[in-house]
């Protein structure tokens, strides 16, 4: 089945499951986890469950790395699949639109396509290496802005420093915090964000992997916060920093922050 319409169709899973949990304390209660987690949300684990589910059944992958069961064999021929069943927990559990599902393929180690369905407004991305990025089927690109003191950025704001970007701040004429890796990464993609920051050290590969694809595929730049290559390892543990930017401003957001 062709990827993109296994992944809706997995969406749709999700959706029927999870949504009636969103905005609820039975959605909020907290489960045995089964991994690497010290927390983890029934609305987590019901989304998490929809998806292996559909994974086992169509085979889609060899192995499945995902943020709450950690690594597990699915059972297919090939493939890597990075699941954040519900990236933007908090917000879902408090009644802010902005949480989504994240799912990214990768093969020898390099991603090739990403699915983020919006799971609050119903919207898709979606990206194949070397073929663009989507919205809606629709191609996307980035801004064309070029000058900080005229970008909109989003940074994420639990647990960080923010020496780190003060000075950075002084000059971004607008920050949002959004709190969906995921989303911001689209957003940043599809022009409605200039940059996206992440400098906590704890962004994992479920959460940004097909963010990412959709961002690079729609000609944004993503890297660590020197400006380097951005590579996760296939685990949940260990965690990164990360900048997306449309691309323009990017240098100048790296000079920014070292």
């Amino acid at each position: 089945m062709e990827f993109e319409a296994a992944c809706r169709e997995i969406a749709a899973a999700v959706e029927e499951v999870a949504l009636p949990l969103v905005n609820t304390l039975e959605g909020a209660e907290l489960v045995e986890p089964r991994s690497v987690h010290s927390e983890t949300k029934l609305l987590d684990q019901v989304a998490e469950e929809a998806v292996i589910e559909c994974l086992k059944s169509r085979q889609l992958c060899r192995t499945l790395v995902s943020e709450e069961c950690g690594r597990i064999e699915i059972g297919g021929e090939r493939g890597t699949i990075f699941l954040d069943p519900i990236d933007g927990t908090f917000n879902a559990l408090n009644g802010i639109p902005f949480y989504a599902l994240s799912i990214a393929y990768a093969e020898e180690g390099r991603v090739i396509r990403g699915f983020v369905r919006d799971l609050a407004n119903g919207e898709t991305f979606f990206a194949e290496r070397g073929k663009g990025a989507f919205l809606d089927g629709v191609p996307i690109r980035t801004s064309i802005t070029h000058q900080l003191d005229q970008s909109a950025m989003s940074i994420y704001g639990r647990k960080f420093d923010p020496g780190n970007v003060m000075a950075l701040g002084r000059t971004v004429r607008r920050w949002r915090l959004l709190g969906a890796s995921a989303l911001e990464l689209c957003y940043v993609g599809a022009g409605r964000l200039d940059g996206f920051i992440d400098l906590r050290g704890t962004l994992r590969v479920t959460d940004a992997a097909a963010g990412m694809l959709v961002c690079t595929e729609a000609g944004g730049v993503v890297s660590d916060r020197n400006g380097f290559d951005l590579t996760f390892p296939e685990e949940v543990r260990i965690g990164r920093c990360l900048v997306a930017t449309n691309g323009p401003l990017h240098r100048k957001v790296i000079e920014y922050l070292r």
